[in-house]
């Protein structure tokens, strides 16, 4: 009879599976489970059927593998309600397995697999209501008759790997038998005529049988289920006829045989899932294979196929995941493998291969397996042309093959093309402009009459919003003026107050008195009326009739000395209930512990009394004091770091080889043994560390006590294992623990709950090592250590599977025989114990954050960013690298250009910052810049008036009106000091003047405006460093009377300061040159060097003589190759640069320099280039993520080197080369997608232009070379830029 509370009656199912039952046996209380099912008691170590199983009357599942079980007499036969007995692995044997075992009605599962049987055991025959039986890997050597003849409801029925000659022809009324192996067994003389009479048969298995044609049927047509066959080992010269007449065949085994072809029968295989021909003697396979479109798996390995034995149409297996063909002979493979969607595994090593398909770099990435080693003469393809460069995830799922992104691009290339070609081939006409620029006027004022629409609209909705606001607020003025104060606006709460009180309170005459309990009176007994407790309140109520005999009360309420809050408070509120219920005049009597008044006392008949402590309970949650039994743990070694052994709590657990752990609550020991490694003491003291800061709240104290050596606290120590003061010097530590000692192998239980029932099935862990993983929050487990049940229960788990937990597992701890320190830990997810957790591998509370990611990235993107990533499809825009390079303007388009925009030049004054102001520029100095300068240009143009309607009439002339522009120019070495300057003075000073019509343009040097260019008529020079500003003029002598203090206070810090020496004057070399157009013409000051000669431009160089730069030479530079526009505009450029009076003018041609000057002042003879081609074909482009995803954007023919931003990546196109620029700060990102671009570039030149094959190079900042740097103008040291 099961004890009262137990849950054992309830259980339906129990796994017992690798608990140590040797000595012990199986627990006695499994009889107590009056309702089991199901039991697996597996590899216990048993060698007997228990007993207590005889009392499992609905028993119907028995799982006893891997014992020492000799023999089944006893409980087994016992079980009524048996269906199937698995006892595999064993040592049973005839003898050991009784008759009346068979005669069970429901028994359909017999598994004697893996034992000593050398026969059928006796009685076989009568378990006629048998559907499984296994018999294989014993030593029978023949199979009686008479069971085939009464076991016709056979499904399955395995006798591989014993002895058998023969088999009965009895077998064909086996109708219903689904499953059929007979592997390893000699079968020579078995004819296997009565298969097809098998007409269910799905499976048939008969390795090594000695199989052949002869003793094989001659057709199988009629088993139309037959799906799975295996014939391997039989040393067969071709595959059956038999076999090819099976057409629902889906797995086909005939490895290891020596066939040496496949029939064209195998077409018939249309549902073939599996071929392994392995280990034959096969040279070629049939062209028929390729109409197997089911096919997954083909293996041919150790075969003698080459090229010409594969079929080239293998690729049309549309289905083929594994292709296994290593040790053979081939030297390739054919391409339409590589061609197979869903290709996964391709397995050729051991061959003859010289090199692969190109197309194998289709399906590189995506293949799970690639095998091709011992192939020593193998070449990896090189990769075909217009393939993919990136892809996948590490490319952000960008497709960078050149067809899909000229797909992507095709439109947008082709429409700018058409459009840059209508722009080129549209000549220009002045008076078609004029109506143009009219016309744009007149759409213009529109646009402003919409504006002022638009804005009237604005400003009625404000106007309506504001009166809104202004209503509202006089509203809530209003409320506020009308408000009541704060106590005539209360309302008494409308309470019932019968809830709280009887309905006779205080109608008789007498004492009432409540105590309060969690927030509500309780009424007390009259026993014991003036006894009360220091931590409670109380209410009393004295009911009495007044002198007009009526009721009258009086309601005190008392408070104990040590009563919570919350009692206090509501004996206080429940007294003024009390007299409202009542309808009491008066007020309520406060009364306190020792100091009560007279007329409370005179209430009792008796002197009150207090008692110590509180009877009734707090409303408010009371938070009690953790309590930590005393545990010690022996620290053992794992692979991964280490694990607490319960051991028993007493000296005699110590041992000197290992370290162990003391938890004592508030103070943590770890012992370490004189033997034992340093390494696990700090491992241990790690340990403790972690049960201090998540358990304890770094509220303990751990203290290292290494045996022999003296610390403070070794009495404590002493004292917590059980010895009195003194005795541990009598104490010796002895070497008692096992050198061979294994942990004891942990087992997960998961707790099933259903319909008025339990189960406790293990769970099955992978290759026998406990992970966090297993654990899932939706379950409740229990974790049997031996010494130590852990429950551990999920944080969506139900609460009966809580309770049930709780139960079962005290169940479990009884069940089985465990030392008296074994106790059962309740563990809730979240708040695992470092005890708990060392039972795990790996598991670790290091949680890897990305601190890049935000919240909103991780609600739209997941957790796991990897995965989202894979789904995702990157924008990416490379249509620029696609579009036609911009055709450079023709010298009379540019000419007709400067002339419309001069024209309606009304005038242009130019300033420069001197100092801290802006002054006016000098005439001679227009059209000269300085590099380190900032400069103001302000010019008026005019602008066609617009005739209105009733002057469209009359003819009339409309008025003419302006526009003003200012250009602010900032040289590359001026400091941004020059734009504050100009933003807070002279722009507010035109804006003062000009209004809405003032326009104001920045920019920066050789990033000028084209219009602003043409002002310039191409003498565009820009010089370097800053200007020479004139010495002022003598001042009179007046001036000079006026300012003799401030020149004293001068000269005065002036004296004892050197003067600083006068630098000697320099040569000047000037390039000109023009950028895609004319209009882009600049003669830029560079560095005086031969090298930067080259003979298609022209050059200014000045040599100047002597110290005071009042005299010199001016060379005019004309290369062989150069424009003679550009010639003349050269030489007119140095005639108006310099004084002819100091300097002298000689316009030299290539190859008639002067050796004495012209060399001398440029540095040396040096060798220069002598062509420009790459003026033709310079583009560049910058690629960047700023739009929010990855752009390509071309950057006008007139770049310059301050485009080349430091965050960006550029490419760089000079007809012969394609560099990748990187910038210092550019992204790793922006880097690896920019690559990719640029070979998509590359190829598409190479297609485009074959005869410009281009080499794609990469260059960094700061490290360009000559070519790099010859296709920007004027190039020199980078910019910088203060942090």
């Amino acid at each position: 009879m099961a004890s009262a509370g137990t849950v054992l009656p309830f259980v339906r199912g129990i796994d017992l599976t690798k608990n140590d039952f040797k000595e012990t046996g199986i627990p006695r209380s499994i009889k107590e489970m009056s309702s089991l099912r199901w039991l697996r008691a597996n590899n216990t170590g048993i060698d007997a059927v228990p007993e207590e199983i005889g009392n499992l009357l609905k028993l119907e599942h028995l799982s006893l593998k891997n014992n020492k079980l000799e023999k089944l007499y006893g409980a087994v036969t016992t079980l009524p309600c048996l269906r199937s007995l698995n006892v595999r692995r064993n040592n049973l044997k005839k003898a050991g397995i009784p008759r009346d075992l068979f005669e069970m009605d429901d028994l359909t599962t017999l598994d004697f697999s893996h034992n000593n049987l050398h026969e059928i055991p006796d009685g076989l025959e009568e378990a006629k209501s048998l559907l499984v039986l296994n018999l294989s890997n014993n030593f029978i050597e023949e199979i009686p008759a008479q069971v085939l003849v009464n076991c016709t409801d056979l499904l399955y029925l395995n006798l591989g790997d014993n002895h058998l000659e023969t088999f009965p022809p009895q077998v064909r009324r086996l109708v219903h038998l689904h499953t059929l192996i007979l592997n390893n067994n000699p079968l020579t003389h078995f004819q296997f005529r009565q298969l097809p009479s098998l007409v269910s048969l799905q499976t048939l298995h008969m390795r090594a049988t000695q199989r052949s044609p002869s003793n094989m049927p001659t057709s199988l047509e009629c088993l139309i289920h037959l799906a799975d066959v295996d014939l391997s080992h039989n040393n067969l010269e071709k595959i059956p006829d038999c076999i090819y007449t099976l057409c629902s065949l889906k797995r086909l085994n005939m490895s290891d045989n020596a066939i040496t072809e496949i029939g064209p029968g195998i077409e018939h295989w249309t549902k073939l899932e599996v071929l392994n021909m392995c280990r034959n003697e096969l040279t070629a396979l049939p062209s028929q294979i390729c109409k197997l479109e089911s096919l997954r798996r083909l293996m041919v390995n150790e075969n003698k196929l080459d090229f010409e034995g594969i079929p080239s149409g293998i690729g049309k297996i549309v289905g083929l995941e594994v292709f296994s063909a290593a040790h053979n002979r081939l030297e390739m493979i054919p391409e339409g493998l590589c061609r197979c969607p869903n290709l996964k595994k391709l397995i050729l090593n051991s061959n003859r291969l010289v090199t692969l398909p190109e197309a194998i770099h289709f399906i590189n990435e995506s293949l799970d397996q690639l095998e091709l080693s011992d192939n020593p003469e193998m070449v990896w393809p090189p990769k075909p042309r217009g393939m993919a460069q990136g892809a996948g995830i590490a490319f952000y799922n960008i497709d960078f093959s050149l067809q899909a992104q000229l797909r992507n691009a095709g439109a947008q290339a082709a429409q700018l093309a058409a459009t840059l070609a209508q722009q080129q081939g549209t000549p220009k006409d002045p008076i078609a402009r004029k109506k143009r620029l009219r016309q744009f006027r007149k759409d213009q004022q529109d646009d402003k009459q919409e504006k002022i629409l638009k804005g009237m609209k604005e400003i009625a909705k404000d106007e309506e919003k504001q009166k809104q606001k202004d209503k509202m607020t006089e509203e809530r003025s209003q409320e506020v003026k009308t408000q009541k104060r704060w106590d005539e606006a209360l309302e008494r709460p409308p309470l019932n107050y019968q809830e709280f009180f009887d309905a006779d309170v205080g109608q008789i005459p007498g004492i009432y008195i409540w105590e309060i309990e969690n927030f509500l009176p309780n009424q007390i007994e009259e026993s014991v009326f003036g006894k009360f407790y220091e931590g409670d309140c109380y209410i009393i109520l004295k009911t009495y009739m007044d002198n007009s005999q009526n009721l009258a009360w009086e309601i005190f309420f008392w408070i104990g000395e040590k009563a919570t809050l919350d009692k206090k408070a509501c004996s206080a509120i429940h007294a003024v209930n009390l007299r409202n219920y009542l309808g009491a005049q008066g007020r309520t009597h406060r009364e306190e512990q020792s100091d009560e008044s007279d007329e409370f006392l005179a209430l009792f008949h008796h002197d009150i009394t207090y008692i110590e402590g509180g009877r009734t309970a707090s409303g408010f949650f009371t938070v009690e004091e953790m309590e930590y039994p005393l545990r010690l743990y022996r620290v053992c070694p794992t692979n991964l770091g280490i694990h607490l052994e319960t051991v028993a709590c007493v000296v005699d657990s110590l041992d000197p080889r290992h370290v162990f752990l003391l938890d004592d609550g508030k103070i943590i020991y770890v012992w370490q043994g004189m033997k034992a490694k340093k390494t696990m003491t700090t491992k241990t003291r790690l340990c403790a560390e972690k049960m201090n800061k998540e358990e304890r709240k770094n509220m303990a104290e751990i203290h290292t006590l290494v045996q022999d050596k003296e610390h403070n606290e070794w009495p404590q120590f002493w004292a917590a294992l059980g010895l009195e003061e003194g005795e541990e010097e009598d104490i010796e530590i002895e070497e008692h623990v096992d050198s061979h000692f294994s942990l004891v192998v942990p087992r997960l239980y998961q707790v099933g709950l259903g319909m008025g029932y339990l189960e406790l099935p293990q769970v099955e862990v992978p290759e026998g090592k406990l992970v966090q993983k297993l654990l899932k929050t939706k379950n409740v487990y229990i974790l049997d250590c031996y010494c130590d049940v852990f429950v551990w229960i999920g944080r969506k788990s139900t609460r009966l599977v809580r309770a049930a937990a709780l139960k079962l597992s005290q169940e479990l701890l009884r069940m089985i025989e465990r030392p008296e320190h074994a106790v059962t830990t309740l563990v809730k997810e979240g708040t695992e114990p470092q005890v708990f957790k060392t039972k795990f591998n790996g598991w670790t509370d290091v949680i890897h954050v990305d601190f890049t990611r935000t919240a909103e990235s991780v609600r739209k993107t997941g957790a796991n960013l990897k995965d989202w990533a894979s789904k995702q499809e990157t924008k990416v825009d490379l249509s620029a690298l696609f579009t036609p390079r911009q055709q450079p303007m023709a010298l009379e388009e540019a000419q007709q250009c400067m002339d419309e925009w001069n024209d309606d030049l009304d005038s242009m004054d130019a300033f420069v910052l001197e100092g801290k102001k802006f002054v006016k520029l000098p005439e001679s100095e227009l059209g000269h810049f300085q590099s380190g300068e900032c400069y103001v240009f302000l010019c008026r143009y005019w602008v066609p008036g617009e005739p209105a309607e009733e002057e469209k009439e009359e003819e009339t002339e409309p008025e003419d009106d302006f526009q003003c522009v200012v250009y602010f120019w900032q040289g590359r070495q001026a400091s941004n000091m020059g734009w504050l300057t100009f933003t807070f003075s002279l722009q507010k000073k035109f804006e003062a003047l000009f209004g809405d019509k003032l326009e104001v343009v920045k920019m920066h040097q050789q990033q000028e405006a084209v219009k602003f260019m043409a002002h310039f008529k191409r003498k565009f020079v820009i010089h370097s460093g800053r200007r020479k500003v004139e010495k002022p003029l003598p001042k009179t002598e007046e001036e000079l009377k006026e300012g003799d203090a401030k020149v004293t206070k001068l000269n005065s810090k002036a004296q004892g300061r050197p003067e600083p020496p006068q630098e000697k004057p320099k040569p000047e070399l000037f390039h000109m040159r023009s950028n895609g157009s004319p209009l882009f013409t600049r003669c830029i000051q560079i560095k005086p060097n031969a090298v930067s000669l080259n003979s298609e431009f022209c050059y200014i160089l000045k040599v100047p003589f002597g110290q005071d730069d009042d005299s010199g030479i001016v060379y005019v530079w004309l290369g062989e190759k150069s424009d003679e526009e550009e010639s003349r505009l050269a030489e007119e450029i140095a005639q108006e640069m310099y004084d002819p009076e100091k300097y002298s003018l000689q316009v030299v041609r290539e190859g008639e320099e002067p050796e004495n000057f012209f060399w001398i002042g440029i540095g040396g003879r040096k060798p220069y280039d002598h062509d420009a081609a790459y003026m033709k074909h310079t583009r560049l482009f910058r690629c960047s993520n700023e739009k929010g995803y990855f752009a390509v954007s071309e950057k006008c023919s007139d770049f310059c080197q301050d485009d080349l931003a430091d965050d960006d990546t550029m490419i760089l196109d000079d007809g012969i080369q394609v560099f990748l620029w990187l910038g210092s700060k550019a992204s790793d990102v922006e880097i690896k997608l920019a690559l990719k671009s640029a070979q998509v570039y590359v190829q598409n030149l190479r297609v485009k232009q074959p005869d410009l094959p281009r080499k794609l190079l990469c260059t960094f900042k700061g490290k360009e070379s000559k070519r790099f740097s010859r296709c920007f103008h004027g190039w020199g040291e980078f910019k910088t830029t203060r942090e």
